[in-house]
């Protein structure tokens, strides 16, 4: 009742608010709250590291999961590991009958192919039927694909780096088609393939290492037609590659 009475007369006497027996520091931040008894006592298992590829190993992923030359351009299309995708009009991918056992890999994609989506399209796809007229071929007689699948802006040669992505697609691309013989127009293509530039000595066959296939595949150097156009001169060069290849191909006729 003593406790009753002294509340009542802090109340008559205007008290409105209770006072802790010591100060309170109302500007600190609340302590946090306490986990469960049983998590405090459970191990906390270490996060695993995370694992990025890079896009040249993206790249690799992506062509090694295609068992077909239609799942191989499906994954060309999707793939966002190269820059150049974004900025290019179209994808240029291979075309023709891969049966035909002879696989062109030419220049990467220029305006006309870039706007025809076709690999050898234009003025230089013109000037190709006539090279291989004189040799008597036709488009219909190679597998004919670019060394990348899409033009660098306003046609400038691709860097290192972007060739090196979009490599693994073109050596996925010769192990579905399975060309016997594979012939290297441009000194671009020549240089990624077999390890050097075109030059102005007697053509031959040097062998093209592709991962995933046992042994390499025969390669034959010789000028773009882009080349062809713009030095006249290249072209005896041209000439004595397409008979050594007219050559190859009548005695590999003759020895079947």
């Amino acid at each position: 009742m003593q406790a009753l009475d002294l509340l009542r007369l802090q109340i008559e006497w205007g008290a409105d608010e209770a006072l802790d027996d010591a100060p309170v520091d109302r500007l600190r931040p609340p302590a946090p709250p306490r986990p469960p008894e049983a998590a405090r006592h459970t191990p906390t298992a270490p996060a695993a590291p995370s694992s990025r590829l890079t896009p040249a190993e993206q790249a690799v992923a992506a062509a090694g999961a295609s068992a077909t030359l239609a799942e191989l351009r499906a994954a060309v299309a999707t793939f966002d590991g190269c820059r150049l995708r974004d900025m290019a009009a179209s994808l240029v991918f291979a075309e023709g009958d891969p049966a035909t056992g002879l696989l062109l890999i030419g220049d990467p994609p220029g305006e006309p192919e870039e706007r025809s989506a076709t690999p050898f399209a234009g003025p230089g796809g013109a000037l190709l039927e006539r090279m291989l007229a004189s040799v008597a071929l036709t488009r219909q007689d190679l597998m004919l694909a670019p060394l990348i699948p899409w033009r660098p802006p306003g046609g400038r040669p691709p860097s290192a780096a972007e060739i090196a992505v979009c490599l693994p697609f073109l050596h996925r691309l010769i192990v579905l088609a399975g060309p016997r013989r594979i012939i290297l127009a441009g000194a671009l293509p020549a240089r990624t393939l077999l390890g050097f530039s075109r030059r102005r000595t007697t053509p031959a066959w040097t062998g093209v290492s592709v991962p995933g296939l046992p042994d390499p595949i025969p390669g034959l150097a010789m000028p773009s037609p882009a080349t062809l156009m713009q030095t006249p001169a290249a072209r005896q060069e041209a000439w004595a590659a397409l008979r050594l290849l007219r050559r190859t191909l009548d005695r590999d006729i003759a020895e079947k």
